[in-house]
C-alpha cells in the first residue's frame, strides 16, 4: 500500500500542481473502469488513486466527504466521486466525475442485457461470471481491510463497528437505525470534547501511511464555490429537479399511469429517495416489487441481474437498469422489444442516478463549512465506523453466496442469519477465490489483471467440463 506520511519535524511536501478538468477526466475514467467489488471496493480504489497516488485530497477531507455520502439515499461511492469532483472543479467537475463513475457499468449492463434476452444463459457467459465473482470476493476483502484500517483508529470506533456488524448480521436491525444511533453517539462525544471518534486521533492503521490534508491539491482551505449564493443554489436545485421530474410527469400525462415506462419512471424515482440501508437492503425490496407486483421478471432473473452488477464496474444498484430493461422488453407496446428494453433500462438509470447529483450539489457546500465543527465531525466519524461493520456484513454475505451453493436459515430467539451449508461448498469457487487473494495480497497484482485471470480460468473450467 503506497502513500505519503509526514513525520513530526519533517518538512511538508510541496502541494501537487493544479489539474484542469480535462486532465481530471482521464483520472475519473480510470477510477470508473476499476470500480469493481461494490461500494467497499470502489471507495478503496478512489482512496488509492485520489489520496495516495495523486494527492488531490487528504485523508481527513476524504473521510469527511465519505461520511456525508453515507447518510444519503443512493450509491455512496458514486456520490463520493461527485462530491470530490465538485470540490476540484465546481459543478462541472461533479457532473463529469459522477457521470463517468456510472458510465462503464451502464454500458456493461446494457450489453449483457441484450446478450441475456437474445441468447439466454450461455455457458461461457455464466463461466465468465463465475470466475469474476471469485476475484470480486478478493477485492471486497481487500476493501474491508483498507477502509476499516483507516476508519477504525480508536477502541471506541472498533467497538462501534463490531456492534453494528452484530446488530445487522445476527439481529437484523435496520441500517437506518444503526446509522442514526451511531450519529447520535458520535455527536454527543464530539460535543462533550471526547476524541473517541476524532478521525486520525490515533494515527494511521498499522503499517499504513496517511496523506495530510495540508499536503494535497485541495489543502485544508474552504473552496470559494462552497459559499454559493442562495440564487446559485436555487438555480442548481431547480435544474436537477426539472431534469429528473419533467420526464416522469411527461410520461404520466402522455402514456398514462398503467404504461410500463410510466411505472418504471415512478417506481425508480421513489427508490431514488428511499434507498437507505445499502444496496442489498434496497434490492430485496426492489426484487419483491418487480417480481410480485409488476411481474417484470422472475426471482431467478433478478439473481442473474445481481450477478451482472456484482461483476461489472460501477455501483451495484446498476442492476436496476436490468430490471427496467426486462420490464419494458416484455411490454414493448408499439416498439420493438429490444428498443423498448433499451429505453426502459436507460429510463431506470436516469431517474435512479440523477437525484444523486441533487443531494451533492445541495448539501456539499454546507457540509464543507461544517468540517471544523467537533460535534458534526464526531457524528460523521462515528457513522463511518458503524458503516465498516455494515460493509463487513455485506462482504460476509457475498462470500457465503459466492463459495456455497446453498444456505440454511438459523433462528434462535431474536438471533437469525443465513448460514452456509458445508456440503454445498463449491471447490472451484474456493480455489479461484484463494488464487485471487494470493494474487492481490501477496503478489500485489492489479485488480484488472486479477479479474481478467479469474474470468479466463472460469471459461477454461467450463470448456473442460468441470463447471456448468
Amino acid at each position: 500500500m503506497t502513500g505519503i506520511a509526514i513525520a513530526p519535524g519533517v518538512a511538508a511536501l510541496p502541494r501537487p500542481a493544479p489539474v484542469t478538468l480535462g486532465q481530471a477526466f482521464w483520472v475519473w475514467l480510470r477510477i470508473a473502469a476499476l470500480s469493481f467489488g461494490g461500494p467497499a471496493g470502489q471507495i478503496a480504489v478512489m482512496h488509492r488513486i485520489l489520496v495516495e497516488e495523486k494527492r488531490w485530497i487528504g485523508e481527513q477531507r476524504f473521510l469527511h466527504a465519505l461520511n456525508y455520502c453515507m447518510l444519503l439515499p443512493g450509491p455512496e461511492a458514486q456520490q463520493l466521486a461527485t462530491y470530490i469532483g465538485w470540490l476540484l472543479h465546481k459543478t462541472k467537475g461533479g457532473i463529469v466525475a459522477g457521470t463517468l463513475f456510472v458510465l462503464p457499468g451502464m454500458l456493461s449492463i446494457m450489453a449483457l442485457s441484450w446478450v441475456y434476452v437474445l441468447y439466454g444463459k450461455l455457458g461461457f457467459v455464466a463461466a465468465l461470471f463465475f470466475g469474476l465473482k471469485a476475484a470480486v470476493l478478493a477485492v471486497v476483502v481487500q476493501a474491508v481491510l483498507r477502509i476499516g484500517g483507516r476508519a477504525l483508529r480508536s477502541g471506541a470506533s472498533r467497538l462501534l463497528a463490531a456492534t453494528a456488524f452484530v446488530l445487522i448480521f445476527f439481529l437484523g436491525v435496520p441500517f437506518p437505525l444503526i446509522i442514526l444511533a451511531a450519529g447520535l453517539i458520535g455527536w454527543w462525544a464530539g460535543r462533550n470534547g471526547s476524541t473517541a471518534f476524532k478521525a486520525g486521533s490515533h494515527g494511521g492503521p498499522k503499517g499504513g501511511l496517511v496523506v495530510a490534508d495540508a499536503d494535497t491539491l485541495l489543502g485544508e482551505e474552504l473552496p470559494a464555490h462552497a459559499h454559493a449564493s442562495w440564487r446559485e443554489t436555487f438555480r442548481t436545485v431547480l435544474t436537477c429537479l426539472v431534469l429528473w421530474l419533467v420526464p416522469v410527469l411527461a410520461l404520466l400525462l402522455l402514456l398514462g399511469p398503467s404504461n410500463v415506462f410510466t411505472s418504471i419512471a415512478i417506481f425508480f424515482s421513489k427508490m431514488a429517495v428511499a434507498t437507505f440501508g445499502g444496496a442489498y437492503a434496497v434490492l430485496a425490496y426492489v426484487a419483491q416489487q418487480a417480481v410480485d407486483e409488476y411481474h417484470w421478471l422472475s426471482p431467478g432473473e433478478m439473481l442473474d441481474g445481481l450477478g451482472m452488477a456484482e461483476t461489472t464496474p460501477g455501483p451495484l444498484i446498476m442492476v436496476l437498469q436490468f430490471v427496467g430493461f426486462l420490464g419494458a422488453y416484455r411490454a414493448p407496446g408499439m416498439l420493438s422489444p429490444l428498443l423498448a428494453g433499451t429505453l426502459g433500462g436507460l429510463l431506470a438509470t436516469w431517474v435512479t442516478f440523477l437525484p444523486c447529483f441533487l443531494w451533492i450539489f445541495l448539501g456539499a457546500p454546507y457540509i464543507e463549512r461544517l468540517r471544523g465543527n467537533a460535534a458534526v465531525s464526531g457524528a460523521l466519524s462515528a457513522i463511518t465506523a458503524a458503516v465498516v461493520g455494515v460493509v463487513l456484513n455485506l462482504a460476509l454475505w457475498f462470500a457465503i453466496h459466492t463459495l456455497f451453493r446453498r444456505t440454511a436459515e438459523i433462528a434462535i430467539g431474536p438471533v437469525g442469519f443465513d448460514a452456509p451449508v458445508p456440503a454445498s461448498l463449491d471447490p472451484w469457487a474456493l480455489a479461484l477465490s484463494l488464487g485471487a487473494m494470493l494474487a492481490i495480497f501477496l503478489l500485489r497484482s492489479g485488480v484488472i489483471v486479477t479479474l481478467a485471470a479469474t474470468a479466463g480460468l472460469g471459461v477454461v473450467l467450463h470448456v473442460a467440463g468441470l463447471i456448468g
